[in-house]
């Protein structure tokens, strides 16, 4: 082993592009040899997404000429019996209590099934009202794109088993933090509402958040391809103090300490890479989802969230010690994209 490589590693990866100091970082993570963390199943992940100012525009008329060209809330709408069409675009405004941007948008076609029809509905063995699309583009508040959810399904009706609302969505798919998820979700409406209001498809959606809509949130129950997680080496969990040298029960963390953990599935960077490119060494590339930290369930500050030069699917972390960690071996968790992994435990004087 070449102990030269961690003497001359910089306490901190600067966001500079000085090619040597990446190197040098990079040379002290190459002397690991990486294996998962210890705790590696959990269940899927919850993310309550919830929006405002959803207004569902019906194809209320024919002529293409008048769509979308009144300021006004034109509510008044006369839909089609069965087999209608409606838009709908909504803003997202948090995900999982916290803040959040972005925007989300349904594609419906009514399809109002029941075993026992009025006419006009089609007879059927389940009750359903719509076959729909949904998509949520997912941002940080400062507009940072985190990732699309991309769901399919049936609307209305009962939940299915095992979800805790109504609806009948199949999480198809998604894009960056997202990449690659499967699921289910189900919608309800926001305590206070008001529900998603109906408009003609004349009305301007320019003017929608003036004219006003409805606020739902969306319960999207992931089953990740990958979790946010601390990764560990032959010996012991990748956090590091300042010099690299492992945090361990005979070299504690200390309160108010900022520490280096090595970590897995933490999502896209920016300004990005493509998939299955390493990381620059020449450029350090933030990750685009929010990252937290906890320590003994207090929150951490995140000084750096990035991917490590030189590594396809490793990041660096680098968070401080909350003042006033009791001693002891305390949980350390790591969430990305909304997303909690699993706790590990590391050794605080």
């Amino acid at each position: 082993m070449n102990t030269n490589c961690h003497a001359n590693t910089p306490p901190l990866l600067s966001r500079s592009k000085n090619k040597s100091s990446h190197r040098v970082a990079l040379c002290a993570f190459m002397m690991w040899t990486i294996i998962p963390s210890a705790a590696q199943t959990m269940g899927p992940a919850t993310l309550e997404v919830d929006t405002e100012n959803i207004v569902s525009y019906a194809t209320d008329i024919f002529d293409p000429s008048k769509f979308a060209t009144d300021p006004n809330a034109a509510t008044t709408v006369t839909t089609a019996r069965n087999f209608g069409f409606v838009m709908a675009v909504g803003d997202i405004v948090a995900v999982n209590g916290m803040p959040a941007k972005g925007t989300l948008v349904v594609r419906q076609q009514a399809v109002i099934l029941n075993p026992n029809p009025n006419p006009g509905q089609a007879i059927a063995d389940i009750v359903r009202t719509a076959v729909s699309d949904y998509l949520l583009e997912i941002q940080q508040p400062d507009g940072t794109y985190a990732g699309n959810i991309h769901t399919l399904g049936m609307s209305g009706g009962t939940a299915p088993v095992g979800a805790p609302f109504g609806g009948n969505l199949v999480v198809a798919g998604g894009t960056g933090a997202f990449l690659g998820a499967r699921g289910q979700m189900t919608t309800v409406l926001l305590p206070g509402g008001p529900a998603p209001r109906t408009a003609s498809v004349t009305e301007d959606p320019a003017k929608r958040r003036i004219n006003g809509g409805g606020r739902v949130r969306f319960t999207v129950e992931l089953i990740q391809v990958v979790q946010p997680e601390i990764v560990a080496s032959v010996n012991s969990l990748a956090i590091y103090h300042a010099d690299f040298s492992n945090v361990t029960a005979e070299k504690p963390a200390r309160s108010g300490e900022i520490l280096i953990a090595r970590a897995a599935g933490l999502g896209p960077t920016r300004p990005g890479v493509n998939l299955g490119q390493p990381f620059p060494m020449d450029e350090l590339q933030e990750i685009s989802s929010p990252v937290e930290v906890t320590v003994a369930g207090r929150q951490a500050e995140v000084l750096n969230k990035v991917g490590w030069p030189g590594t396809t699917k490793l990041y660096r972390v680098e968070f401080r010690i909350p003042e006033g960690t009791p001693a002891g071996m305390v949980a350390v968790q790591l969430s990305a994209a909304w997303i909690t992994g699993p706790s590990v435990r590391v050794s605080v004087r």
